[in-house]
């Protein structure tokens, strides 16, 4: 556990640098946090800069007398049991309308007397669509995956489903819960996996905000990213484990609330014009089998 959670503090580390450094503009803040039986965290959180109008990244090591609900009920024999976890989260939400938000995050969970499991993931947010950056970016991690990419992808389309809505949240990305192996060097091989998976962030996302930070736009596309940020905000409060669980956990909620956008709206029965950009955003809010050939082809 120690060795996990020292090196997700290394990783938040070059994370906000390189986040900082990319925005030429905005500093992270840290702000550190306790809990009395509980943990603590390192708050990392970035707003108003250059490139990202928030961006966020957050590790954590908390522990338990009992299992949380949320995890107790998906996962058999861990109730009641005390526990231990440490993860590190990210989120970044650009200002300019045309690049998209992405979140990640990695976890390890072990309970007294019950295996120890890794968690994560990381997806993609467009407010329009670009299918050159959903092919980078899921080619770019189906290399991380390797094999496992298909069946982490389809977790992933599911996992972040808007299902009041009817669709994704984004593009999606990969998810996988329960990663574990038994016997000799089977941890090891499981964190070398989480470890592979953080350095793949910046080559998935940075040439992705490359293409779409500079591109013009106005109030129009202003307001639909305050529209599909909204969506954002739904699935997070509604649906998002990571957000139950520090808040059922007691946590810090700045550090638990810090992946919302720090504007959104909602607008009443609010339709695109057909055959408008915003239009099309819709077809990107399916499963795609964006890592095929044509990166085009349907799920």
């Amino acid at each position: 556990m120690v060795n996990v959670h020292e090196l997700l503090l290394t990783e938040q580390a070059r994370l906000v640098k390189g986040f900082e450094e990319y925005d030429g503009a905005g500093c992270f803040r840290v702000s550190e946090w306790t809990r009395s039986e509980l943990g603590g965290g390192r708050a990392c959180v970035l707003e108003g800069g250059r490139v990202f109008e928030r961006a966020g990244v957050n590790v954590s090591l908390v522990h338990g007398r009992e299992v949380p609900a949320t995890i107790a009920q998906t996962f058999p024999g861990t109730k009641g049991r005390p526990y231990v976890a440490t993860g590190i989260s990210m989120v970044t939400h650009p200002l300019n309308p045309y690049a998209p938000a992405m979140h990640a995050n990695f976890r390890y969970f072990a309970v007294e007397g019950a295996p120890w499991w890794f968690g994560g993931g990381c997806d993609l947010t467009p407010m329009y669509g670009f299918a050159e950056d959903a092919v980078h970016f899921h080619r770019t991690l189906q290399t991380w995956c390797g094999p496992r990419y298909e069946e982490w992808k389809r977790a992933c389309d599911d996992y972040f489903t808007i299902a009041h809505r009817g669709e994704m949240r984004g593009i999606g990305g990969v998810f996988f819960d329960r990663l574990a192996e038994e016997g000799p060097g089977g941890f090891e091989r499981c964190l070398a996996l989480v470890e592979a998976g953080l350095a793949t962030i910046f080559p998935a996302y940075l040439p992705i905000l490359d293409r779409r930070v500079r591109m013009p736009y106005g109030g129009r596309q202003r307001e639909w990213q305050l529209a599909r940020r909204g969506r954002y905000v739904e699935f997070n409060l509604v649906y998002d484990r990571g957000t139950r669980f520090g808040l059922q956990t007691r946590g810090n909620i700045e550090a638990i609330l810090m992946s919302m956008p720090p504007l959104a709206r909602w607008g009443f029965e609010l339709v695109p014009e057909p055959g408008s950009p915003e239009s099309e955003v819709a077809d990107f809010l399916k499963p795609r089998d964006w890592a095929s050939p044509a990166g085009l082809a349907t799920t």
